[in-house]
């Protein structure tokens, strides 16, 4: 078994770099200069924008060990979580999201911008309602995969945009949006493997509730709609060339849904890290790269 405190926190391969990715995109798309992003306030965010994904994991672990212990792609989970006991994976949990809270707030104080602290007080309220009862969105049906992608790819974006610049442009929103949406479908897709499990346990996922074929094509069809926002707002930002481009980027991540859509019930866990979420990974980071190359 890995470090239980690694396994917690889901800092396996690719996690870490999709955690950097939604760390940096809006850092990186909001306008300015680099050296922007050596100031204090801005080091702060993207701190708690790299620590508040981890802790969001560490706490669904808590939440979740009874379900995961049935499950055999996530069996070595709750075996780490019952290793550090399940209350202080909770309190560990807790404590970083404090944390992420709290550099947040000093860096609105510092800028004098309430909206960091606000996006990251609503990413944290988010990661609460998640996992933890009377709310539980986990077992809300479509409302799951809509709070992870709010909170995981949206957010994060508008928070790391407003520490660099409280000026947002229409084509912001358009990229922020797609990128949201990415995750979004990443989540529904993630689900399906795990339905028996979730049933087992009386967790009403997505793909319990509606069944897992219905969802992997609910999926690949928020993954298709990724291209078409995150081009236009490429397209308006830059130009037609990374409009296109983005286009081409962003099926990644319909291409790493589709190719395991027949058979994402039968692989393992490690096979489905490798070959489907490469993929969007590497799309991942091409998003990060666009806009240092397209300034």
């Amino acid at each position: 078994m890995r470090h239980p405190l690694l396994r917690i926190h889901r800092l396996e391969y690719p996690f870490p770099i999709h955690y950097l990715c939604y760390a940096v995109w809006g850092l990186f798309y909001a306008p300015g200069n680099l050296t922007q992003l050596l100031k204090l306030p801005v080091l702060l965010v993207f701190l708690a924008n790299l620590i508040h994904p981890m802790a969001m994991n560490a706490l669904n672990c808590a939440a979740d060990t009874r379900t995961d212990a049935r499950n055999p792609r996530k069996r070595d989970l709750a075996q780490a979580a019952t290793r550090i006991g399940v209350g202080r994976v909770a309190a560990i949990a807790l404590a970083e999201l404090v944390l992420c809270f709290g550099l947040c707030a000093v860096a609105a104080v510092l800028l004098h911008r309430p909206l960091v602290a606000v996006t990251m007080a609503a990413i944290v309220a988010l990661h609460l309602l998640y996992n933890l009862e009377p709310i539980h969105l986990k077992r809300r049906g479509l409302f799951n995969p809509i709070a992870l992608g709010a909170s995981f790819g949206f957010l994060p974006c508008i928070l790391s945009h407003s520490v660099v610049t409280p000026l947002f442009a229409g084509p912001t929103w358009l990229i922020y949006s797609g990128l949201g949406l990415s995750v979004t479908a990443r989540s529904l897709w993630w689900m399906v493997p795990d339905r028996a499990a979730d049933a087992a346990s009386t967790t009403t996922t997505a793909a319990v509730r509606y069944g897992a074929a219905r969802m992997a094509r609910l999926s690949c069809g928020i993954a298709l709609a990724v291209p078409l926002a995150l081009s236009w707002g490429l397209w308006l930002a830059y130009s037609p060339f990374w409009g296109i481009l983005g286009a081409a980027l962003a099926a990644g991540w319909f291409g790493g849904q589709l190719t395991s859509l027949r058979t994402i019930s039968l692989r393992s866990y490690a096979d489905l890290r490798r070959r489907s979420m490469t993929p969007m990974m590497v799309a991942n980071v091409a998003f990060a790269v666009v806009p240092l190359v397209a300034r």
